[in-house]
């Protein structure tokens, strides 16, 4: 993997924290900060794709507990072949 050097500033508070961590986890203070950083950019990541590919014709309004109940119970009949739900 290459890396590349940034800049950034940092509350002091903040990097005590991390030099606490990485000395309690016999790590390097730069290697906590790399999985900061790795964990903001997928938080912030604009994927290509949508999660969900298909879309679901409803009724527009929320289903109610026993519907989706049922909904769920259909689901594992069909799944399992069999005539009752798990």
């Amino acid at each position: 993997m290459s890396l590349k050097r940034t800049n950034v500033y940092a509350d002091p508070e903040d990097l005590a924290i991390i030099k606490e961590a990485a000395k309690r986890r016999g790590i390097s203070e730069a290697e906590i900060i790399r999985q900061g950083i790795h964990l903001a950019a997928m938080a912030n990541r604009v994927w290509d794709e949508p999660l969900f590919s298909r879309s679901f014709e409803g009724s527009g309004r929320t289903p109610s507990r026993a519907e989706v109940r049922d909904a769920v119970a259909d689901a594992v009949r069909r799944e399992t072949g069999s005539g009752t739900a798990a």
